[in-house]
């Protein structure tokens, strides 16, 4: 009895054996391709453009963030006055270029037209003063002297006439041309640094430029921020790929475009929709930090199978397995 139980369990190993290397040898046999990598992704490193101190984080690591979502403030009671100062430069070279396209307003023609006036009636009277003196002259009633001072005292008023008519010209005539385009200019350099300022003011909120997750925080109110110094490191949360590496021999299994999947071993039973979308065309030596059978010394070439990772369960580095899906009726292409 003892003999028979011997038997059985012996022929139960060598079936189960059997069957263990015959399923073995059926996947080795069966022509899916399996390719190994891990998750990458790309990552941003966030820096003020201006260096002032930091005055609000308003974002956690680890928290998801929206593009243009403001991440940090600098302080403003530096650069509030300074956007005063060049709001106020702009306004009055704005004015000083209206004054000069505008001309003189009727009331300052008005009053130049009157002054002339007044000295045209100045220069009549001189005029009429010194041909009496000339005659008195002529009969020995008045000095000479008297004579020459009338005169001088009528060619006095006769240059104000001419200096007030020459001032009633030039306002009918308005601004040069001359002046108007250098008003011009330097309203142009005062609405281009009212512009700079105006800039500077709004970089002193630090803003996401994609969709991501706060990866590291690395500065905190009250630092000096600048430049130089990152402020946080972000990490895109899509697109995500799977970096593999595939041998010259398997290379024409798979095109751009071929769908696949992708597993890793935080979730086993969940494989995540994917797609080849990059291949490099340049062989390389295999990196070390591959996982496959193949030798370390052959020749493997590059691939990024894009993940569709809606729920961020993805991380960067994780070991991952990706299958591409080989339609069995299509021809294996060859890689250019």
């Amino acid at each position: 009895m003892v003999r028979r139980v011997a038997i059985v369990v012996m022929l139960l190993a060598a079936l189960g054996g059997g069957a263990v290397w015959w399923y073995l040898h059926h996947n080795s046999d069966s022509g899916e391709l399996v390719l190994y990598g891990n998750i990458d992704f790309r990552q941003v490193s966030l820096a003020f453009n201006g260096s002032e101190r930091v005055a609000e984080i308003l974002v956690e690591e680890g928290d998801r963030v929206k593009k243009d979502q403001v991440l940090a403030r600098l302080d403003p009671s530096r650069l509030e006055p300074e956007v005063a100062q060049a709001e106020a430069q702009a306004a009055g070279q704005r004015a000083n270029l209206a004054r000069l396209k505008n001309g003189s307003r009727p009331e300052e023609i008005a009053q130049e037209r009157a002054n002339l006036e007044s000295t045209e009636a100045d220069a009549a009277n001189a005029k009429a003063q010194y041909e009496r003196q000339s005659e008195l002259a002529l009969r020995a009633v008045a000095s000479q002297r008297s004579l020459e001072m009338l005169a001088a005292a009528w060619k006095v008023a006769e240059a104000k006439v001419a200096a007030n008519q020459e001032a009633v010209n030039l306002l009918l005539a308005g601004s040069r041309a001359e002046d108007i385009q250098e008003a011009e200019a330097q309203l142009e350099a005062a609405e281009a640094n009212l512009a700079l300022t105006r800039h500077r003011f709004a970089d002193a909120e630090l803003k996401s430029p994609v969709d991501a997750v706060v990866r590291s925080r690395l500065i905190e109110p009250g630092e000096m921020a600048s430049p130089t110094r990152t402020a946080f490191s972000l990490a895109t949360i899509s697109p995500k790929w799977t970096r593999a590496y595939i041998s010259e021999t398997q290379l024409g299994q798979i095109r751009p475009g071929m769908k696949a999947t992708v597993t890793v071993d935080s979730a086993p039973g969940r494989p995540f929709p994917g797609w080849i979308g990059f291949i490099s065309p340049v062989a390389e030596f295999t990196p070390k930090a591959v996982q496959t059978e193949e030798l370390r010394t052959s020749l493997v070439y590059e691939v990024r199978v894009f993940v569709d990772d809606p729920d961020n369960v993805l991380r960067l580095g994780m070991p991952a397995t990706v299958r591409p899906i080989i339609d069995p009726n299509e021809k294996p292409t060859v890689q250019q």
